[in-house]
């Protein structure tokens, strides 16, 4: 598979979600992702979740494409090894906590040295500086202090979480933002490699769209709507007479008066006062209140073929049943068969985005621990000799 970015070399030194996430859409779109894990155990990932012949279904998604070398860093081989991995690649992906690289004098003084052209992209909790810098760190602290847990829920409700790892996840795409900006000055000859230095806090913080000048300006703390997108109107989740739910986005004038031909309430929909947003919002339990009172007389296939036919933005709330059995998911192959280890086959999610030319792919599902030490030292220039003598001392896998 020849992607967008093959012949670039990407080093994963992380575990779980965030760094190996950001190593895995490079893997996706071309380059060679290899993986380093510690022998005997591997990535935690492996053991997470649900599972297939004790492997993590979640670990065959996360880890395609890459190839797995098990390293012991707490060797003086093994993190010989990695300096040498890290001299030949263009980027470096880490999430431990700052300083750990430093200890095992894998820091950026060093890999610079080694490889002025390398980008190190470090994923961590806060940061690498700063006065929380030395805290551990993990997506649900990032949420947290990044500002989505106080705006997620129902406001009668504590805060509540979404139901994935979101904060890893955002940090993770704003690692790859990074490193493909860092790579892009690399190679148009515009600079040497650098730091992307992401935490998990501003990677949620930087979603967070206009919550500071409100507060700073105007002393407004967003909180909890619900299913309500605020400041927005009508936007929100309604109810259908089968017991589901539906989205509806009337939130555009044009859009808004559609939506309440539809619903039979032209006299809201011709108020001049509801003619912009503003005026919208200040009576949006009044405008709710009328999409609600239509939608909960309808099923949802009613509701959604009707509003289809008015162009006004609906979709019901999709369980993973829906997404699999979905024809569209189908249409753009982002529902994969991926073939697992004794040959099972399961659906994968598929790749984004699509590039037209230069597509992503899948090659193969995530590896077993150290399938590929053997060949990942001996494009480094070790033989078999060297190789035997490693894995006597236990350096290697």
């Amino acid at each position: 598979m020849d992607g967008p970015l093959s012949g670039i070399r990407v080093v994963e030194l992380g575990t779980l979600i965030a760094a190996p996430f950001a190593a895995r859409l490079f893997a996706e779109f071309g380059a060679d992702v290899i993986k380093v894990e510690q022998p005997g155990t591997g990535d935690p990932l492996r053991k997470w979740r649900k599972l297939h012949q004790g492997t993590s279904l979640w670990w065959y998604l996360q880890s395609r494409n890459k190839k797995s070398i098990a390293i012991d860093l707490k060797s003086a081989d093994g993190r010989a090894l990695a300096r040498r991995l890290a001299a030949q690649a263009d980027v470096v992906i880490e999430n431990f906590k700052p300083g750990t690289l430093e200890k095992l004098d894998l820091g950026w003084d060093v890999l610079s040295a080694l490889n002025p052209n390398l980008t190190l992209v470090r994923i961590s909790g806060y940061g690498q500086t700063g006065p929380y810098r030395d805290r551990s760190g993990f997506g649900a602290i990032g949420e947290a202090m990044g500002g989505l847990r106080f705006t997620t829920g129902d406001p009668e409700n504590p805060p509540a979480r979404v139901g994935i790892s979101i904060g890893d996840s955002l940090a993770s795409l704003h690692g790859v933002i990074g490193a493909l900006m860092s790579l892009l000055r690399v190679k148009t000859g515009q600079g040497k490699g650098q730091i992307v230095d992401v935490s998990l806090y501003e990677s949620v913080f930087n979603l967070m769209e206009s919550l500071v000048p409100e507060y700073d300006l105007m002393g407004h703390v967003r909180t909890r709507t619900g299913g309500a997108l605020p400041g927005i109107s009508p936007s929100n989740t309604y109810p259908s007479s089968d017991g589901r739910h539906v989205v509806i986005a009337g939130n555009s004038d044009a859009i808004f008066k559609r939506l309440m031909r539809v619903i039979d309430r032209p006299d809201l929909g011709e108020d001049p006062t509801l003619g912009n947003n503003d005026g919208r919002v200040r009576r949006n339990a009044v405008l709710d209140a009328a999409v609600s009172a239509w939608t909960s007389q309808r099923t949802m296939d009613e509701i959604l073929s009707h509003l289809d036919a008015a162009d006004v933005p609906a979709a019901r709330i999709y369980s993973v049943a829906d997404i699999v059995e979905d024809p569209h998911y189908a249409a753009r192959d982002m529902i994969l068969p991926t073939e697992l280890p004794g040959g099972v086959t399961v659906k994968m999610p598929g790749i984004a985005p699509k590039l037209s030319d230069t597509p992503g792919g899948v090659r193969w599902p995530g590896p077993t621990l150290g399938q590929h030490t053997d060949e990942v030292l001996k494009s480094l220039g070790l033989d078999e000799a060297d190789i035997v003598q490693l894995r006597r001392t236990g350096a290697v896998q």
